[in-house]
């Protein structure tokens, strides 16, 4: 009997990101799926380097009279959410952030949604269920149409709103249309900064962990996962008065995800 079908899809833009941040995330979802047909998609406007494995696809066209207007990640939020994207209109999709570490099967992802439900990671910096972190989200193409049509028609508003919070325009208005955000479950997906790392006064001698029943591991804002292999919290100065808390010890063990 052939493996139902499941797609995988993130996006690279500018020079932030490589083709091997590409690759690397490609591989590791690979690895950690095996009751489901994969299908991998990038959406980028830089195709050199990507495995020729991937299916590659332009950038979502967002429709505003200045480009300037698409400021921060407003790409990722509102490109993502073309009624056609890719022609993957009626498809369920799981998006992945390229700073992601996948740690143990994904498989639960995808037999995880009901129907056309939108399904997020709970914040882990807001009380309450308003906000959802957008490392990684799942939804059926052709069900957040609104959501880029919205921005389209006032896009300097929305960033004067909301600034670099784009995860919160999104769940904002999929709680507008849909009455609540649905969340993963909250052991799969953890955040390095918030989970893994011990409390700031231990930080200087002992190595975080990965927490029990982790698959997926979100690198925000610093440290990043390769920071966190060699123990070092940036690879730009840290400022003295902020030493005593923004240090780590390496996470030699994250090379066995290919980090």
């Amino acid at each position: 009997m052939p493996l139902p079908n499941a797609h995988v899809l993130c996006i690279k833009w500018g020079t932030k990101y490589r083709a091997h941040d590409v690759n690397r995330l490609y591989h590791m979802v690979m690895r950690n799926v095996q009751q489901w047909s994969v299908q991998f998609h990038c959406f980028t406007d830089d195709y050199a380097g990507l495995d020729a494995a991937i299916i590659t696809h332009p950038l979502p066209e967002i429709h505003v009279a200045d480009q300037n207007d698409i400021k921060y990640v407003y790409r990722k939020e509102v490109g993502l959410c073309d009624d056609d994207l890719g022609g993957l209109r009626g498809q369920r999709v799981m998006f992945l952030d390229l700073d992601v570490v996948v740690t143990d099967s994904l498989d639960p992802f995808f037999a995880y949604p009901h129907g056309d439900e939108f399904i997020i990671i709970k914040d882990w910096n807001t009380r309450g269920n308003h906000v959802g972190q957008a490392s990684c989200y799942s939804w059926v193409v052709g069900t957040l149409g609104f959501i880029k049509a919205d921005f389209e028609s006032r896009p300097k508003e929305v960033v004067a709103q909301y600034f670099t919070a784009s995860q919160e325009y999104l769940s904002a208005h999929v709680i507008a249309r849909y009455g609540a955000l649905r969340f993963w479950e909250e052991s799969w997906c953890r955040s390095f900064k918030q989970h893994a790392l011990p409390v700031w006064y231990r930080r200087a001698f002992t190595t975080p962990k990965l927490p029990e029943g982790t698959r997926i591991l979100a690198f925000h804002g610093d440290p990043k996962m390769e920071d966190a292999l060699v123990g070092r919290w940036s690879s730009k100065p840290v400022p003295f008065f902020k030493r005593f808390y923004k240090t780590i010890r390496p996470s030699p063990w994250l090379a066995d995800y290919d980090i």
